[in-house]
């Protein structure tokens, strides 16, 4: 089942999009806000997002780059501009289609299929829910995690955490990206907050020094498969 993550503050359009689309047989998940979208972009892997660009907390233009910097998913803008330099400057920050209000749902899901045989083929995209990085083990969908084949019992906000560094093991996300990304846009400066939630999950997941979780000084963190020591 297609997984699409829709991310508009109009709530009468959120529930036609999700009872049309649900009968079309799509897996949906409806968000308000640009942050919550950035965090469901990690942690739903939805393989195509529905995206209005008048959010109330992100300039949807602006949420475009952010997920370009790091995730290849289609990208669909719906908005009720109709100005063409509005249109080209989303496409310019990585939206793959626009379509302008209203439109009809069988228009939606024409595009919507162009937009997924588009789409580009990734090991990291989320085809299951299921993450492995080296010993640990990452089930998106029951929220569950196990290191070395032992569960590990997490808060919400830590489980959010680490499948967000899980997504694109290797990476280094900067401290301000990954506060405003998990925590959401009030977020940015707090190094020494994000500092504890990473202890914790340091102390869980039995890496004391670091070598799964590791610091990179003065810009942030990144999950390895393996320790490099």
């Amino acid at each position: 089942m297609t997984r699409i993550l829709v991310i508009d503050d109009d709530r009468s359009l959120l529930r036609a999009l999700e009872i049309g689309l649900s009968a079309r047989g799509y897996q949906i998940k409806s968000v308000q806000n640009a942050n919550e979208g950035l965090s469901q972009t990690s942690l739903f892997s939805p393989e195509i997002i529905l995206l209005d660009l008048g959010l109330p907390d992100l300039n949807g233009i602006d949420f475009c780059r952010r997920v370009r910097s790091w995730s290849e998913t289609p990208i669909l803008v719906l908005s009720a501009a109709e100005d063409e330099q509005r249109k080209v400057e989303a496409l310019d920050a990585g939206a793959d289609d626009y379509v302008t209000k209203p439109f009809g749902m069988a228009e939606l899901e024409a595009r919507i299929r162009v937009a997924l045989r588009h789409r580009k083929p990734s090991s990291k995209d989320g085809q299951n829910l299921i993450l492995s990085v080296g010993t640990i083990t990452i089930d998106l969908e029951k929220r569950q995690v196990t290191n070395n084949e032992k569960s590990i019992d997490l808060t919400a906000r830590e489980f959010d955490l680490l499948a967000y560094l899980a997504k694109n093991s290797g990476k280094v996300f900067t401290h301000q990206q990954i506060l405003r990304d998990i925590w959401g846009m009030g977020y940015g400066n707090e190094t020494h907050y994000l500092r504890v939630y990473i202890n914790r999950l340091r102390k869980k997941l039995d890496d004391p020094n670091g070598e799964l979780i590791k610091t990179s000084p003065g810009v942030g963190y990144q999950l390895l498969e393996t320790s490099d020591s």
